[in-house]
């Protein structure tokens, strides 16, 4: 069966063979599998669904149609649209009540730690743009799980509207062709009030602030440690792009 590479892949890469995705395996694969079947299970579909192993012992996903923001910059317009905030809003609602009865493995081993326990889910943790796929204007849904691990919802709801919102620091956002900020906190309120979120603005941007700050403290702590992808991170400036959005965000407007 031909193979076409698939556009991004900070951490990996994966290839497309008809309607699957293959990928290589990791250490947390198969915990990532047991999540996504339960998905399947109490029939959310907006997440690719595991298919196994091949015979290369790549993981085999089923492949999510439709259009992706890929590596170009800057992004197309409707990613920023207000459509697309709260489609990702009711998604991500939607995903949060669906993975809340997931019980993981008692052996389950998440890409970057964490140990479940009740009052937790185990959140994507990257649902991003440069992992979703849209067809006619539509979610279909969210790719590659590979971060998913334990979490509040709050810390998955945090780096979601980090991402979408967007609340990166402003010469990211501006390179991915968002340049509205003024419209910013309107935005997080759309966002919130769509998923559902009650509790204080001014609470919520410190929890994304936390949420950042320790995104970009695993980044360094992974490389540190001999990651070749999360090297790659460093030396490109992710981890201290997230640390400038962390200080920017301190003087975020409130409403």
């Amino acid at each position: 069966m031909e193979e076409q590479r698939l556009p991004g892949g900070n951490t990996g890469g994966a290839v497309r063979a008809g309607d699957t995705v293959r990928r290589a395996r990791g250490p947390w694969t198969s915990s990532v599998h047991a999540l996504l079947q339960h998905l399947e299970d109490v029939g959310f579909d907006g997440a690719p669904r595991a298919l196994g192993f091949d015979d290369q012992d790549r993981e085999v996903l089923s492949f999510l149609p439709g259009d992706v923001v890929g590596t170009a910059r800057p992004w197309p317009t409707w990613v920023h649209s207000e459509d697309a905030l709260c489609q990702v809003a009711r998604w991500l609602r939607d995903f949060h009540a669906a993975v809340a009865s997931f019980v993981p493995p008692a052996d389950a081993v998440w890409r970057e730690g964490g140990t479940w326990r009740p009052g937790l889910i185990v959140g994507h943790n990257d649902a991003a743009p440069y992992n979703a796929a849209w067809a006619d204007g539509r979610l279909v849904g969210f790719f590659d799980w590979d971060f998913a691990a334990p979490v509040t919802p709050e810390w998955d709801l945090a780096f979601t509207a980090f991402a979408w919102v967007p609340l990166h620091a402003r010469h990211v956002v501006a390179a991915e062709g968002f340049t509205a900020l003024a419209d910013r906190p309107e935005r997080l309120r759309l966002f919130l009030e769509t998923y559902g979120w009650s509790g204080p603005a001014g609470q919520f941007v410190e929890i994304v602030r936390q949420r950042v700050s320790a995104s970009a403290e695993g980044i360094r702590r992974t490389a540190a440690a001999g990651d070749p992808a999360y090297q790659t991170m460093v030396e490109r400036g992710v981890d201290a792009a997230l640390e400038t959005a962390v200080d920017e965000l301190a003087d975020f407007p409130q409403w």
